[in-house]
């Protein structure tokens, strides 16, 4: 059996910076801040528009200073200060234009709620000459660094499969901002695959997609999506998200698989699974042995999803800003191609399938 040689964390920073969180919701609570006090990051301010929620999260991890307004936090904030922008994604074009030119920030995702704020967005962080990076953290999950180390040394062969499998009861109302908006599903669930998918295959060549409401949700533009993409004649990558799963855990599943020439992962997102308590994440990969019977094995993790995912993306824009020779992995330039597949994935649902003739 061969040796691996595994990372399931990202590399920090030397000299970490000072975070000031322009968001204080539950996103920050449940990850961003429990990340970042893993990571040994110090976050100095919060600012939030419920300023007693913001007070309530700043209490509760320890921060020093609830800003009364935007304005004063940004005045504030010391001078090699990370802005950690979480906000909804139609007030993001809100907050960056009183940033500092030449700031740096980490913008959760998405990039905006269509591809014209995406552009809007990336050309605004260049005219500022912001240090900008998007909040694609699931690139940075334990389960996936660890996938990423086993096919970087080749034991898979050439990948040719990617495959997400979601049925789950997603708690949407937890987030009242999607309701009535014209896009969910993809836009703020599915788009951490597509993202993923782009990271270990390229860009891909074209997207088939569906996206559709439930008869339950209909506050809610989408919750159930098909993805399909197109790599060609050799490399198939594909997404089925079933977000209104109500029927009790026992098929419900939530996961992610790698296939190549010699080998294959699969892993569990637990995350989603019985919320709210959730379940841990898992790994099991099978290598192809020349004389022996296919065999599943389990590789530990160290780590989930959320919250241990939230470090990367924080820790790249440092290591980044302390040195540009390090990779910006998901960049603004970079998470405008993702915001480009969104878009092509909706511009598909929406011309729909290929019609059939039934005339004989």
């Amino acid at each position: 059996m061969p040796q691996f040689s595994i990372n399931q964390k990202p590399s920090l920073p030397l000299s970490p910076r000072p975070i000031v969180s322009i968001g204080a919701g539950g996103i920050v609570r449940n990850a961003h801040l429990p990340a970042y006090s893993k990571a040994g990051f110090k976050v100095v301010g919060l600012f939030d528009l419920d300023r007693p929620r913001a007070a309530t999260l700043a209490h509760d991890f320890g921060v020093e200073r609830v800003y009364a307004t935007l304005q004063e936090a940004i005045r504030n904030a010391p001078q090699r200060a990370v802005f950690d922008v979480a906000v909804p994604a139609s007030a993001i074009l809100q907050v960056l234009p009183h940033l500092p030119d030449g700031a740096a920030v980490l913008i959760q995702k998405p990039m905006g709620e269509s591809l014209v704020e995406a552009r809007e967005i990336l050309n605004l962080c260049r005219r500022k000459s912001l240090s900008a990076a998007i909040n694609f953290q699931l690139r940075y999950a334990p389960l996936v660094l660890a996938a990423r180390s086993i096919i970087d040394q080749g034991f898979l062969g050439e990948l040719v499969d990617m495959e997400f499998g979601a049925t789950i009861q997603m708690p949407w109302h937890l987030w009242p901002f999607l309701e009535k908006i014209p896009r969910v599903e993809i836009l703020y669930h599915g788009i951490h695959f597509l993202d993923l998918i782009r990271s270990f295959l390229g860009e891909p060549l074209g997207v088939y997609a569906r996206t559709l409401t439930h008869p339950k949700t209909m506050h809610l533009a989408s919750t159930r999506s098909t993805i399909v993409l197109d790599y060609g004649e050799t490399v198939s990558a594909r997404i089925a998200a079933n977000t209104l799963h109500e029927f009790g855990r026992r098929h419900q599943s939530n996961y992610v698989k790698w296939e190549g020439t010699q080998g294959a992962i699969k892993a569990q997102l637990g995350i989603t699974l019985n919320y709210p308590d959730c379940e841990p994440d898992w790994l099991e990969y099978c290598l192809l042995e020349p004389g022996k019977a296919p065999e599943w094995r389990s590789l530990p993790l160290e780590g989930t999803w959320l919250p241990d995912a939230f470090v990367g993306p924080m820790a790249s824009l440092m290591r980044f800003l302390e040195d540009s020779s390090n990779p910006l992995a998901t960049s603004v330039e970079d998470a405008f191609r993702t915001m480009a597949l969104v878009e092509a994935a909706y511009q598909s649902s929406n011309l729909g399938g290929t019609p059939i003739r039934h005339d004989v």
